[in-house]
């Protein structure tokens, strides 16, 4: 698997999907491909984060 350049969705920024990532996917169960950056991700992350799980 060869890594692959992707655009996220919520800053049209491109990105690379590397090989070490789909595999990861792969192992996981993932079956479609990210759709936001790193960068976003962790930033959707932490808006979504309301504190510790009980």
């Amino acid at each position: 698997m060869p890594d692959r350049n992707l655009v996220c969705k919520d800053c049209d920024k491109e990105f690379v999907f590397t090989e070490g990532e789909q595999a990861f996917y792969k192992e996981k169960g993932f079956e479609n491909d990210p759709v936001r950056c790193p960068e976003c991700r962790k930033s959707r992350k932490q808006q979504s984060n309301r504190g510790p799980r009980r």
